[in-house]
């Protein structure tokens, strides 16, 4: 037998394995038979390059470097679903399919809404040739070398009846035991946890080695086919021939004719989804007659034809060890519930916020209590209640630190505030390597390559105890030992780029207390200099819209500082932006004058950083929250649930992107890239020798 024909029939066994192993779950072989056919395939394929295949099993394990990610229009674009949070809402969508239908019976497809990663794969001749994220729903990025390295994906399918050219979409998923092996291996070597499976695939997916995904062995669960010609009607029936076609579809996808059936679905995996291998957060209803969902069609953000039911936060009760006290970068002290490590939603939580002293004494928390945790959108513990039942008869009541936890100054709360506050600012260590942290993050200076491991590193080693520090900076001071001068080299450039960050990202990048991205911007655009800035007193901020007198006083004290203006010095000295640019950030009309806007949920047409932007150049406010001062909501997909709700009760107009861009003929092109300095070999020395 020709190396070519055993080359041939290697691979076609092992996609068959695959197949078998992954969507069948009938494996017919041992692992030990299966890797011993893989290893005879890869020394073929060693010996013989000119027979390179892209799609060949043995290109599953990745490799250890990748382009940046190419952008790819999308052929149909990637819409997402209306959410919903109670029966209600599915009675009345099941009701508007119906009347919209004039009484047309119709089936529905209920399928499980995995919390992953959506993916779109092309396949021509019966070969995957691209996976794309979804991006913005227009464009996404080119991870096809990564999405190879997924096994439950197949790469060339097993049958002749596929569609010579077809797309199929569905969501890259981290399984529960993988995760949890991902982060006990992260703890051990002192990395940061994810915080669920669904970040973890995500930065997983958009790793650019790809030999990294090969290892955190991701899954794909498929549940969209999208061709010319689609085979039936029928949406189930198209998934079940995907099936057939080597591709892994939900298990749990039912078709039901009535909406107790649809409720039955929804009662049943609201409990057994806990059981699966992997994240759900839902279920996903859908129309299963294709012609009926034509005859729906979209609105202008999801289809008429299909809804998400989210499931309602998991709550667990565990026992209250006891509370401990951190300090955040601007000095704010936050009390954190230490518990026995209890399961919820899928990952071991073991700690918790507890706001602040107010919240502990409104939920009256005692020693020892019993508490009740929830996962606010399925990531983020949260104390919701305590279990008096359990509560001991001489439990004390938990009472707030007096002291700073880490540098032991007498901590302070100022008027109107929730939060103690440690004001030991310049000389406390979470606070300077939270200042730090702020300072390089991407909203800011956006220094790539400088994360919170490398600021404590070079903290502890005492290269860095300020942001200044960060432009002084030599190879040697970053690979003292010979070693990582690709990786020091990288940091260097970034920090070097970041001399071109405009001055509003400048400003926010001080780490202000109360200054946050939009009060940076709007005292950028008034006073245009940080020298002007400086001389302003109380009154002369508050002249500013949108600048109270806590937020005034703040900049007045900071700026007071000695500590504070020899940073600024030093910044200055080193070519830190310290003015706007002659026309930069100029208003542009008063089209938004007098309207508070709030800017919630995905956009598609330009990013959300844009619109919050044109809405201040073109006169408006944009707030955070919600209340009757709100003028109206600019909403993309997946708007907050509290948010829309609150809009609804204060009858606040909620619009579209698309009804926004034409009420409002604001500017049409999205903000320019910041430009960058070409990157040149750096020398032994100062960053600016």
């Amino acid at each position: 037998m020709t190396a070519n024909k055993r080359i041939l029939e290697l691979r076609e066994e092992l996609h068959q394995h695959n197949y078998n192993y992954y969507v069948l779950n009938q494996p017919v072989i041992s692992d030990q038979d299966f890797d011993m056919l893989m290893h005879e395939l890869q020394d073929l394929e060693a010996a013989h390059p000119e027979l390179y295949d892209p799609n060949s099993p043995t290109q599953r394990v990745g490799s250890d470097h990748q382009e940046a990610f190419q952008q790819v229009t999308h052929r149909y674009p990637m819409l997402s679903l209306a959410n919903t949070y109670n029966q209600q809402d599915l009675s009345e969508w099941y009701d508007s399919v119906r009347k919209l239908l004039n009484g047309e019976p119709f089936k529905v497809c209920c399928e499980m809404k995995f919390d992953g990663l959506s993916i779109s794969l092309t396949y021509e001749n019966g070969r995957l040739v691209r996976g794309v994220t979804r991006g913005d729903g227009i464009h996404g990025d080119d991870v096809t070398t990564n999405v190879r390295t997924i096994q439950s994906i197949p790469l060339v399918l097993h049958t002749p009846d596929a569609p010579p050219s077809f797309e199929i979409r569905g969501e890259v998923l981290m399984p529960w035991q993988v995760f949890d092996q991902l982060n006990e291996e992260r703890q051990r070597q002192g990395k940061q946890l994810f915080a669920n499976p669904r970040n973890a695939a995500s930065g997983t997916l958009k790793s650019l080695s790809s030999a990294v995904v090969a290892q955190r062995r991701l899954d794909a669960y498929l549940y969209t086919l999208l061709v010319d010609d689609m085979p039936t009607d029928s949406h189930y029936d198209n998934l079940m021939l995907m099936r057939q076609w080597g591709f892994q579809v939900g298990k749990q996808t039912q078709r039901v004719e009535t909406l107790d059936e649809i409720f039955q679905f929804v009662h049943h995996w609201d409990t057994e989804r806990h059981n699966l291998p992997i994240a759900t957060d839902g279920v996903v209803l859908k129309v299963d007659s294709l012609r009926q969902q034509r005859l729906l069609g979209n609105t202008a953000k999801s289809p008429r034809w299909a809804i998400a039911y989210k499931f309602q936060a998991e709550r667990a009760c565990t026992r209250l060890e006891k509370v401990t006290f951190q300090v955040g970068r601007t000095g704010v002290v936050t009390p954190v519930a230490n518990m026995e490590r209890v399961r919820l939603a899928g990952t071991w939580v073991q700690r918790a916020t507890l706001n602040n002293a107010d919240f502990i004494q409104s939920i009256d928390l005692h020693n020892d209590d019993y508490v009740f945790v929830e996962k606010g959108g399925e990531i983020i513990p949260k104390i919701v209640g305590v279990s008096l039942e359990h509560r001991r008869s001489d439990a004390t009541p938990v009472t707030f630190a007096t002291h700073c936890p880490e540098c032991g100054t007498p901590l302070v709360r100022y008027e109107g505030e929730a939060a103690y506050y440690c004001p030991n600012d310049t000389h406390c260590p979470p606070q300077i390597l939270g200042r730090i942290e702020h300072f390089v993050q991407r909203k800011a200076m956006n220094i790539a390559n400088v994360g919170s491991e490398n600021i404590e590193l070079m903290y502890r080693r005492g290269l860095i105890h300020t942001a200044a520090d960060l432009y002084t900076l030599t190879l040697a001071d970053l690979s003292s030992d010979g070693k990582k001068q690709v990786q020091a080299r990288n940091i260097l450039d970034g920090i070097r780029q970041s001399l071109q960050t405009p001055f509003p990202r400048v400003l926010f990048a001080l780490g202000i207390r109360f200054v946050g991205e939009t009060s940076a911007r709007l005292l950028a655009r008034h006073f245009r200099t940080m020298q002007a800035l400086q001389r302003a007193d109380v009154d002369a901020l508050c002249q500013v819209d949108g600048i109270g007198t806590v937020m005034a006083q703040s900049i007045v004290d900071y700026f007071a500082d000695a500590d504070n203006q020899q940073l600024l010095q030093r910044l200055e000295q080193y070519g830190v932006k310290m003015a706007m640019e002659e026309d930069a950030e100029q208003p542009q009309s008063q089209l938004l004058t007098g309207q508070n806007i709030v800017v919630s949920g995905v956009f598609t047409l330009h990013s959300r950083d844009y619109y919050k932007q044109q809405i201040e150049l073109h006169g408006g406010k944009n707030s955070s929250s919600i209340s009757r001062n709100t003028s109206f909501v600019l909403a993309g997909e997946n708007m907050g649930p509290a948010k829309l709700e609150k809009a609804q009760q204060l009858n606040i107009p909620i619009i579209s992107e698309e009804e926004f861009l034409q009420r409002y003929p604001i500017d049409r092109t999205e903000v320019a890239p910041e430009p960058s300095i070409p990157n040149r070999q750096l020398v032994e020395g100062s960053l600016f020798d």
